[in-house]
C-alpha cells in the first residue's frame, strides 16, 4: 500500500553510500510548511462549516416538520415554557383550524437564517385551494434548553408569515353561481340558482338535489373553501359532477382586520351527461308514479341514457334476474351443458324444505325450458350443487359488492361465500332470494354484459366519456344465455317484453319480499291493515337487451309490490325499449 508523502526522496544514496536523504533547501522547507498551514486552514473551515448554532437547527427542524404535516414532531421541537402555555391539543387544533381557513394543500420552507435577536428567519411558500400561493418569512424564536440546545418559543404567530400579535386568521368566502348540467343533446336538465330544467319535472329523477353538506362531506368540501351550509350536489347528477358544476370558491383571507389576500371566485363549467331526454321521459312515464326504478343503458360504452326513480339507490332482492348469474356459473363450471335435462315438478327440496315454483306450476326439461320458465325447482338446486364460493365469485364479476362506479349509487350485494350457509340458503341466493339486493342499474348492466359478449363496460353518465370495459365471462358462455334470454321472451314468462321485428332478449323476476328460506314463517298480524288492492308480496323485476344480436340499449324494470315481472315490468320494458330503437329525426 503506498502513502503519498509531502517530502520526497532523492533517487541516489549520498556520496557516503548509506541512502540518506538529501537535505531540503530552504525554499523547499518554506512550501513545505505553507502546505501544511493551508491543510491545517481548510480543515478548520470545514469543521466550522459543519457546526450550526442549536438555534438554526431547532428553527430548521421545525420548518422541515410543518412541511411534512408532522404536527406532533413540531411540537416535541417547542421549549418547555411554549408547551406550558400551549397544551398539545390546543397546538393541534390551531393549526388544522388555520390549515382549513387557508385551505391549505401543501406547505414548502426554505433554508433557515442564522440566528438574530433570539430569532430565525424561514422563508415559507403555501399553497391553498382558494388563495393559491402565499409566500412569506417566518419569524421563528428560539430559546435555550438546559441541556445546551435550543426550542421553538411558540405562540400563535407562527400559523402564518408576519401574523401579528393578537391577530387570527380568518376568511370571507364567495361561491361562484353553479353550471348547469344538460343531457346529451344540449337540453338543460339543471341550470341556474333554481336548478330549473327544460324537461320540468322529467329531469327531476335524474338531476338530483341540492343541499347542506352530509356530515361525512363536510370536512373535505371545508377544505376546498365551501362554506358550512353551501348548497352542494347530494344526488344524482349533481352529486356526479359536483367539484365541476360548484366551480372555485374565492374570498377574502383576513389577518385581524388585515385584509392579506383577495380572490374572486372562479365559475365551474356545464356538463353534457349521458342522459336522452326521450328516455328519460319514456322512463318516466314506464314508471306511471308506481314504486320502484328502471335503468337504461348503452351496452358498448355503458353510458346511462335514463334513471328513473329508485334505479339507483335503494336495493331490492332481484328475484329470477339473478338466475343469469346462477346460469352462468353452471355453464363455466360445468356444473350443467346446454343440453342437460331436468324432471319436471312443482317444487325442489333443500335441506327438508320445499322450494316452489311460481303459483306452483310443473316445470323442468332442457335447461332452455327452464330458464325461460324461471323454473325455481331447477335453479335452486343447481345453485347448491354450483356452491357458494362459485355463485358469490361469478356475482361478484358481475359487480356485486364492487362500488358502482357512479357518486352516491348504492351497491348491489350478497353475502360472502362462508356467510351465506347451508344448501337451502344457497339454493335461495341462487335464485335471487335469500340476502340478494340489487339496483335496476346493475341488474341492467348485467343484461348488458351478456348482450356484449361477456364485456362488462362500466356505468357512467358522461357523454362521450373513454369506456372501461372488462371480461365477466367467456363469450360462448354469454351466447348461450344470450339464446336462453331470447326464449324468456319467445316463449317464456316474458313474452309481454316482444316487440315485432325485433329480436328482444329478457329475463323476468319475481322476488318473494319474505324470507324464503324459512320454512315457518311469522304469521301475519290480524289486527294489520290490509294492503292496498295494487299492492302484493312480490317485486316485479325485467332486465333486457336489444336488438339481441348487436344491442343498442338495454334496460332493467323493479316494480316494489307489483307481482310478477313477466305481467307489469316486462310491458314498462317494452316500452322504453320501443322508444329506444325508433329512428330519430333530423
Amino acid at each position: 500500500m503506498s502513502r503519498t508523502s509531502a517530502f520526497r526522496p532523492s533517487p541516489r544514496p549520498s556520496a557516503g553510500g548509506a541512502g540518506r536523504p538529501t537535505p531540503l533547501s530552504p525554499r523547499a522547507r518554506a512550501a513545505v510548511l505553507l502546505g501544511v498551514a493551508l491543510v491545517a486552514f481548510a480543515a478548520g473551515l470545514a469543521a466550522g462549516a459543519r457546526f450550526q448554532p442549536p438555534e438554526r437547527v431547532a428553527a430548521q427542524r421545525f420548518a422541515d416538520a410543518w412541511e411534512r404535516g408532522d404536527l406532533v414532531a413540531m411540537y416535541g421541537l417547542l421549549t418547555p415554557e411554549a408547551r406550558t402555555r400551549a397544551p398539545v391539543r390546543s397546538f393541534l387544533r390551531a393549526y388544522r383550524d388555520a390549515r382549513d381557513v387557508l385551505t391549505l394543500v401543501r406547505v414548502e420552507t426554505g433554508r433557515a437564517e442564522p440566528p438574530r435577536d433570539g430569532a430565525v428567519i424561514v422563508p415559507v411558500r403555501l399553497h391553498t385551494r382558494v388563495f393559491g400561493e402565499l409566500s412569506g418569512r417566518l419569524s421563528i424564536p428560539v430559546g435555550e434548553l438546559e441541556d445546551g440546545g435550543a426550542g421553538v418559543d411558540w405562540s400563535r404567530r407562527l400559523l402564518f408569515p408576519g401574523l401579528l400579535p393578537g391577530e387570527r386568521l380568518r376568511r370571507e368566502t364567495s361561491m361562484p353561481p353553479r353550471a348547469a348540467i344538460l343531457a346529451r343533446d344540449g337540453t338543460p336538465l339543471a341550470k341556474g340558482e333554481d336548478r330549473l330544467s327544460d324537461l320540468g319535472a322529467l329531469a327531476a329523477d335524474v338531476a338530483g338535489r341540492l343541499g347542506p353538506a352530509p356530515p361525512d362531506r363536510a370536512a373535505a368540501l371545508e377544505r376546498r373553501g365551501v362554506p358550512p351550509g353551501a348548497p352542494v350536489g347530494l344526488t344524482g347528477l349533481e352529486r356526479q359532477f359536483d367539484d365541476e358544476l360548484a366551480g372555485t370558491p374565492g374570498g377574502t383571507l383576513f389577518a385581524g382586520r388585515r385584509r392579506v389576500a383577495v380572490v374572486s371566485p372562479r365559475p365551474g363549467h356545464d356538463v353534457r351527461s349521458s342522459i336522452d331526454p326521450d328516455l328519460q321521459r319514456s322512463a318516466v312515464e314506464a314508471l306511471a308514479g308506481r314504486f320502484g326504478g328502471i335503468a337504461v343503458v348503452r351496452p358498448r360504452d355503458g353510458e346511462v341514457l335514463a334513471l328513473a326513480g329508485i334505479a339507483y339507490s335503494a336495493p331490492q332482492p332481484p328475484g329470477s334476474t339473478f338466475k343469469i348469474i346462477t346460469l352462468a356459473a353452471a355453464l363455466e363450471s360445468g356444473t350443467a351443458r346446454p343440453a342437460s335435462r331436468f324432471p319436471v315438478q312443482t317444487a325442489a327440496v333443500l335441506e327438508g324444505v320445499e322450494l316452489a315454483n311460481a303459483n306452483g306450476e310443473a316445470c323442468g326439461g332442457t335447461l332452455m325450458e327452464a330458464f325461460a320458465e324461471s323454473c325455481n325447482s331447477v335453479f335452486a338446486p343447481l345453485g347448491a350443487r354450483v356452491g357458494a364460493r362459485r355463485l358469490v365469485a361469478t356475482a361478484e364479476r358481475f359487480g356485486f359488492n364492487r362500488g358502482p362506479g357512479l357518486l352516491g349509487a348504492a351497491r348491489s350485494t350478497l353475502p360472502a361465500a362462508g356467510e351465506i350457509g347451508d344448501d337451502l340458503a344457497v339454493g335461495s341466493t341462487a335464485i335471487g332470494q335469500g340476502q340478494v339486493l340489487a339496483t335496476p342499474l346493475l341488474m341492467a348492466g348485467v343484461a348488458a354484459t351478456i348482450g356484449e359478449r361477456g364485456l362488462a363496460a362500466a356505468p357512467t353518465l358522461r357523454a362521450g366519456a373513454p369506456p372501461h370495459r372488462r371480461r365477466v365471462v367467456a363469450p360462448a358462455v354469454a351466447r348461450t344465455i344470450r339464446r336462453f334470454m331470447r326464449a324468456v321472451v319467445t316463449s317464456g314468462t316474458g313474452v309481454s317484453a316482444a316487440i315485432p321485428g325485433v329480436a328482444v332478449a329478457g329475463k323476468t323476476g319475481t322476488a318473494e319480499l319474505r324470507d324464503t328460506t324459512n320454512d315457518d314463517p311469522e304469521p301475519t298480524d290480524p289486527e294489520a291493515p290490509p294492503p292496498p288492492p295494487d299492492v302484493t308480496d312480490t317485486d316485479a323485476w325485467f332486465t333486457a337487451f336489444a336488438p339481441a344480436r348487436r344491442p343498442r340499449v338495454a334496460v332493467a324494470v323493479m316494480l316494489v309490490g307489483q307481482g310478477a315481472g313477466g305481467d307489469t315490468a316486462a310491458p314498462a320494458a317494452r316500452a322504453v325499449l320501443e322508444e329506444a330503437l325508433t329512428p330519430r329525426g333530423g
